[in-house]
């Protein structure tokens, strides 16, 4: 539709997807200081478009003019070919929330502002760009983008908003060797690896050129491609002429679009001055503003000024001083008993685009407690409660008992509460907000986009302390919070959440919400000063959802096969007890450390008991295992009972204790911030520590299974830790040898022993292993001794050789600790700061805070890229039968349908192996291996 528009009429379209990224890219990370939103492609995206509208002026000044956007990542590609894109990684978590705020920029600005559900930016460009050459006007399109250079011609030009370089025909020809009207023939052959676009296997930019020119057309080329002499070329186009032909379907964009508006409405029209300096204020872009106010002839807007609180003077800027708002103040909260309150606090949110949240529940397990109520906060001394199914006091401990009044309906308030949970510009903050996602999302809100004051604190003190809500109140507020012991007591007078007294419960609840809220506030300005911004928009925060999904999915389990496994380790713990009576010369309760001491420190006499303040021995692991090393039968028999017992009563007898009654599976609970280097922990029931090296640890994997016509799909990174560390301590021959795939430990073996690779002694291989992951966790000669039960002075001269074989080990080691002494902290490859205390002191917590902060840059570095895998996957498989599970150290567990395994196989590899770039590229190859069956153990 054209109507007014026509001849002498210049449209320029602005290609607004590639304005935000351009922008976020190009700037460092930025926040709104009131708020920590963040706001840094806002910034960009404005600062772009503002100086687009300065520099427009003269001659050539644009008479219309539109912004244009992608609506979302499907389109109607995808149903042409479902791989499109898939590729691509999701954007930046902290980019997400700045997407509308764009669009209201754009419109601030008095531009159009279009997008189309199920097409590209390029697809409604293309359309516009047609129909603005088709009545006669000029086209300029305002992007650097190739996609769209088979538009140039014909009165439609580009232009490079960067460079300020105009994109005409001869541009287009330097870039792929032809026209702009056969440019969509050469993509076609040439296929896109950044949108995933197949093309012809092995024929580049540069071949496809060739072969179009020669040819004419794409069509007369897989026509006639039996001609071709090349026998390698021939073949492909042959063998892939459908799959170039709907490579061309992918990359040839629509002109024929039908839109709802005319080309006449996109005219210019100057900005609204109050409109455009309001959302200026607004974004607190200070500079921006005053900028537009002079241009405009008026005085900018006040702008509050935000203190952002600094350390004490001589403080230690990891623990900054408490910040200058007033004491919290519980008498100020209110309770939410009805439609028109729960209104206007859901208006406050959505116009100051945050808010702090906690849910109450009935339980721990998220999985399956009841929603009791809802606790917001807008600022300081702004919290209130919602209670939603509070019960009668006198209810039993499962909270049956009537429904207190004074409470909305659940579904109603939940119906009110959706739009804005899942509004992408109000931003939601929690504490541990992975537990209050997981029970809205059981309730159908999926709350977007989020914040977490946990892992701010854990980004930028790892290490350093715990991440609780309380322990954070009581170091960065000076706040006690209360006590939820004070509310259902404890004990077996313990009673739930939804028992407690509305007005006590509001209380305890709003004060949650707002501790949230100014931790937040204290926490989120110090990620840019403490240089991890980074890790945490790329690393922690992320995870969030990815998390959430996999613990929700949950994985089957066969109880029966558990059972069996339990009678035999029953049977197996009788046999040992009967064998450790023997060797003890009569019976005692081998569970009980105190007997087992007397026995082997006492009866038997041997060397190295120690008593502790009680008097009893210790018979620690360690301990047993020293003993076990110099010989001795009993305590090695004590092992092997005490392995068998923690699988039976842990695994075995316990797993089928957590089978959720209303899925059927096991949903374990992983910990993002439990582990100081970035490693998951895994909780109720904990999958990380099952044995997979012994028969009875891939026996209890086999009690995991897939649900009918699926399969388990096991990936694990092969030796990642050695490969960051042949990256990190930069040494040669290690690196090669992982990019020939030679086997890292008989090369190793063969570079210390002098011994050839082939036909090498396996105990060789096996005592160059122990010393490779050893040296990993600064392992002494002490410690090796007891890992291959040899002699203490061997094993250090086997640490000793390893040293000198590679020099640049021990240059990383004194290198890595000489800095953490200095600062206090390491960092991953990826920007992750991991605290690492006691590392000035001296004795033997010195020893352990030098063999953590050496070991904490690589185990955090392996952590990192197997989190940026699975950040990156559910957008990889979306198009699959298959959803992620579990995540074990290096692994990663699928569930899939068992038609679709191998292409899983292959885009979750790519994915894993592709994990550390473009951020930082490593010196050697990661390798993925992958396994597939009807149970964990078979795919593993």
């Amino acid at each position: 539709m054209t109507d007014g528009f026509g001849k002498g009429h210049h449209l320029h379209l602005i290609d607004g997807s590639a304005f935000i990224f351009r922008a976020y890219h190009a700037l460092p990370p930025l926040t709104r200081r009131s708020d920590g939103l963040p706001i840094g492609a806002v910034a960009g995206f404005c600062n772009m478009v503002w100086k687009y509208l300065q520099d427009g002026k003269g001659s050539d000044q644009p008479t219309h003019a539109a912004v244009i956007f992608d609506h979302s990542a499907r389109t109607f590609r995808n149903d042409i070919y479902p791989l499109y894109k898939a590729n691509r990684p999701e954007p930046p978590e902290d980019l997400r929330p700045q997407f509308p705020l764009t669009r209201e920029a754009t419109r601030a600005f008095n531009i159009a502002c279009i997008e189309t559900e199920g097409f590209e930016a390029d697809d409604i460009i293309a359309s516009l760009a047609c129909q603005a050459r088709d009545a006669g006007g000029r086209v300029t399109i305002i992007s650097s983008d190739k996609d769209l250079m088979q538009l140039v011609g014909g009165g439609v030009e580009m232009m490079d908003p960067i460079k300020a370089k105009p994109i005409g025909p001869d541009e287009v020809r330097e870039k792929f060797g032809v026209g702009p009207e056969r440019v969509v023939d050469v993509q076609a052959l040439a296929g896109d690896s950044i949108d995933n676009v197949p093309g012809a296997p092995g024929i580049g930019i540069k071949t496809a050129a060739q072969l179009i020119e020669e040819y004419g057309d794409l069509e007369s080329l897989l026509a006639r491609a039996a001609e071709i002499k090349q026998p390698k070329r021939r073949q492909t186009l042959i063998d892939h002429a459908e799959q170039i032909r709907i490579s061309k379907r992918l990359v040839e964009l629509d002109c024929g679009m039908v839109l709802d508006f005319t080309l006449e409405s996109l005219e210019i029209r100057e900005p609204d001055p109050e409109a455009l300096l309001e959302f200026l204020t607004r974004m607190e872009l200070r500079t921006l503003t005053k900028r537009v106010a002079e241009r405009f002839g008026t005085e900018p807007p006040t702008m509050a000024e935000v203190a952002v609180p600094a350390p004490a003077a001589g403080a230690d800027p990891a623990m900054p001083a408490a910040a200058e708002l007033p004491a919290i103040d519980r008498s100020l909260y209110i309770t939410i008993r009805d439609e028109a309150v729960l209104a206007e606090w859901l208006a406050e949110i959505a116009e100051k685009g945050v808010v702090a949240i906690d849910t109450e529940t009935t339980g721990l397990d998220e999985m399956q407690a009841e929603l009791v109520g809802v606790s917001l906060c807008t600022g300081p001394g702004r919290a209130a409660y919602l209670p939603l199914g509070h019960v009668d006091g006198a209810a039993d401990l499962f909270g049956s008992g009537a429904r207190v009044e004074g409470q909305m309906d659940l579904d109603r308030a939940l119906a009110m509460l959706k739009p804005v949970l899942e509004d992408p510009s109000v931003l939601k903050i929690g504490q541990n907000i992975k537990y209050d996602w997981k029970v809205l999302a059981r309730h159908g809100i999926r709350m977007v986009p989020l914040d977490d004051t946990m892992l701010l604190s854990y980004a930028q003190n790892a290490g350093a302390h715990n991440h609780g809500m309380d322990e954070l109140a009581d170091l960065y507020l000076g706040h006690r919070c209360l006590p939820i012991k004070d509310l259902i007591g404890s004990g077996k007078s313990q009673i739930n959440f939804s028992q407690v007294a509305i007005d006590k419960a509001s209380e305890y609840a709003a004060e949650d919400a707002e501790v949230t809220w100014r931790l937040w506030r204290h926490l989120r300005p110090k990620l840019a000063p403490n240089h991890v911004t980074t890790a945490y928009e790329r690393l922690e925060r992320p995870m969030i959802a990815v998390l959430a999904d996999m613990e929700m999915a949950g994985i089957r389990i066969d109880s029966e096969h558990l059972k069996r496994m339990s009678n035999a380790f029953a049977q197996k713990m009788a046999g040992l007890e009967a064998e450790i009576h023997e060797l003890a010369g009569g019976p005692f309760n081998v569970g009980s450390p105190k007997q087992l001491g007397e026995i082997l420190f006492e009866r038997m006499g041997l060397a190295g008991g120690k008593q502790g303040k009680t008097g009893a021995f210790s018979t620690g692991a360690e301990v047993l295992e020293d003993l076990a090393a110099e010989g001795h039968e009993l305590p090695a028999r004590v092992l092997d009972w005490r392995a068998i017992s923690k699988l039976k009563s842990t695994y075995t007898d316990a797993l089928p204790l957590h089978v959720n009654p209303e899925t059927g599976r096991v949903h374990t609970s992983y910990s993002i911030a439990g582990a100081q280097t970035g490693r998951l922990a895994s909780t109720d029931p904990n999958l990380q520590n099952i044995p997979v090296r012994t028969d009875e640890g891939r026996r209890i994997r086999e009690a995991f299974v897939a649900a009918p016509g699926m399969r388990l799909v096991s990936l694990d990174y092969s030796q990642i830790e050695l490969r960051i560390l042949a990256h990190v301590a930069q040494i040669p021959a290690l690196q090669q040898a992982f990019r020939d795939g030679i086997d890292i430990h008989a090369m190793t073996a063969s570079q210390m022993f002098g011994v050839p690779v082939e036909g090498m002694d396996p105990m060789i291989r096996r005592r160059a292993k122990a010393i490779n992951f050893g040296v990993i966790y600064g392992i002494s000669g002490f410690g090796l001794a007891r890992n291959l039960r040899i002699p203490r002075a061997e094993a250090q001269a086997f640490i000793d050789t390893y040293f000198e074989r590679f020099p640049e080990i021990r240059a990383y080691m004194d290198r890595t600790v000489a800095g953490a002494k200095q600062d206090g902290f390491v960092r991953t490859l990826f920007g992750r700061r991991i605290m690492t205390p006691g590392i000035n002191q001296s004795g033997p917590a010195a020893g352990g805070a030098r063999r953590a902060a050496i070991n904490a840059p690589i185990q955090g570095a392996a952590a990192d890229i197997i989190r940026r895998a699975m950040i990156r996957m559910p957008q990889a498989i979306a198009h699959l039968p298959a959803r992620m599970l579990l995540q074990v150290h290096d692994e990663l567990v699928f569930e899939v349908e068992e038609a679709a395994v191998p292409e899983l196989v292959e885009v979750a590899r790519g994915v894993m192996q592709g994990a550390a770039d473009p951020a930082v590229r490593l010196d050697v190859p990661l390798i993925v291996d992958a396994g597939q069956g009807a149970n964990w153990a078979e795919a593993h």
